[in-house]
């Protein structure tokens, strides 16, 4: 007697289903505004931080700089990994250190965790940032091209902005106000990295690649360029780091106490960076360096005014002015230095002028936490204000000294 076997087919393995590229993108936007809202989530709470902790000035200039370590570390090691491993790789790693960053904030009683929570935090940022904006340039149509470039500069300095005002109205309004917003960047990250899992991986992977640490690297042939761009580009950073980190502790000696006015002062010096790197697509580039400067400079002195005057409109109109000129400067800038250096070196001369600008916005802003410990916050603003003045000064100069002579008859 003979007996069938039934043959049983081997089980396929399950592809996960994989969004469209236009889902994708939209996707990738998304958590581009939901990893940058993270990372200036902190600025209006840093008065709680100081009553609830016993911190002093100088202690929240640290704390804040600190986001500069991780996002240095991370552009030194991971600058270009994604074109290797693939940008979904790196992504989702990056939103992971964000999760991470919020749920330390969340557990945060002392210093000791609000230093680590920033570092992850800018690990997340430094990794994020260069790798989101290429997936998005990936992932448009080739027509589209310039748009998600565009996408890029609104999702990043947008989510800048957002972070302070999310952070906020809901610190405002919600019971446990140092907790709360963290709570909800959390959900929100949770969100982007769920997301982000689906998409497509829009270049191909290179099996068994490392990352390792890259030099800062200057062409001879790039160096006046990257100089000009780069002392720009410090004042600017330096703006962005003192509303961030000192400018709600200017607002609250000011008697205006509204954590969500804190906030939404912050949100528009984002956006109006964001509307002055915006501007570059209207004003002819031999003029986009030169007028962010002068909006660098008209900014430092309407914020001097403010603070001699103790006039809060005044400090926030210098903020926005200030802000439109750090935008402006910042992307006609790296317009610059990309459009000088050869294609196979841009990664890497990128990478050194985010340094530089990383540099900028911690060391500074340290020194001013120092100043304001010992001669008071208006007196270490007004130095502030100078200082940025000096340098957009400096490179006003540079470009003076570079333009052609008159032309003598023969």
């Amino acid at each position: 007697m003979s007996c069938d076997v039934a043959e049983h087919p081997t089980p396929r393995r399950r592809v996960p289903a994989r969004l469209s590229r236009r889902a994708g993108f939209a996707v990738v936007a998304f958590a581009f505004v939901v990893n940058m809202l993270g990372t200036t989530l902190p600025t209006p709470l840093y008065g709680r931080y100081r009553q609830s902790f016993g911190l002093s000035e100088l202690t929240i200039t640290v704390v804040y700089s600190t986001y500069a370590i991780g996002v240095i570390a991370a552009l030194l090691l991971f600058g270009n990994f994604s074109d290797r491993i693939g940008r979904r790789r790196m992504l989702l790693p990056a939103l992971v250190a964000s999760a991470l960053s919020a749920v330390v904030f969340l557990l945060a009683h002392g210093l000791g965790l609000l230093l680590v929570g920033r570092v992850l935090s800018g690990l997340s940022a430094g990794v994020f940032t260069g790798t989101a904006t290429a997936t998005l340039v990936d992932l448009a149509p080739e027509q589209h091209r310039g748009r998600a470039t565009l996408t890029a500069t609104v999702a990043n300095m947008g989510g800048l902005g957002l972070g302070p005002l999310l952070s906020g109205v809901v610190s405002q309004t919600a019971p446990h106000p140092i907790r709360t917003p963290y709570l909800v960047n959390l959900i929100l990250v949770v969100a982007a990295i769920a997301l982000v899992a689906m998409m497509r991986e829009p270049v191909e992977v290179t099996r068994g690649a490392r990352p390792s640490v890259q030099g800062l690297r200057v062409p001879d042939g790039v160096r006046a360029t990257f100089t000009r761009a780069a002392i720009a580009a410090c004042a600017g950073f330096a703006v962005l780091g003192l509303f961030t980190a000192v400018a709600p502790a200017f607002v609250v000696s000011l008697g205006h106490t509204s954590r969500a006015g804190i906030g939404a002062v912050v949100f528009a010096v984002f956006v109006a960076s964001a509307a002055g790197q915006l501007a570059l697509e209207r004003i002819p580039a031999g003029h986009a360096l030169p007028g962010g400067c002068f909006g660098l400079i008209a900014g430092m002195a309407v914020l001097a005014a403010g603070l001699a005057a103790a006039s809060l409109p005044l400090i926030v109109a210098g903020g926005v002015l200030a802000g439109f000129g750090q935008g402006l400067s910042f992307r006609a800038g790296l317009a610059a230095i990309n459009a000088e250096t050869p294609p196979q070196q841009r990664g890497a001369v990128a990478s050194s002028f985010f340094v530089v600008a990383y540099v900028a916005i911690s060391i500074p802003i340290v020194g001013e936490g120092v100043l304001a410990q010992t001669a008071g916050l208006r007196t270490a603003g007004l130095v502030f204000a100078g200082l940025v003045a000096a340098l957009s000064a400096t490179v006003l100069v540079l470009l003076l000294r570079r333009m052609p002579g008159p032309a003598t008859a023969g």
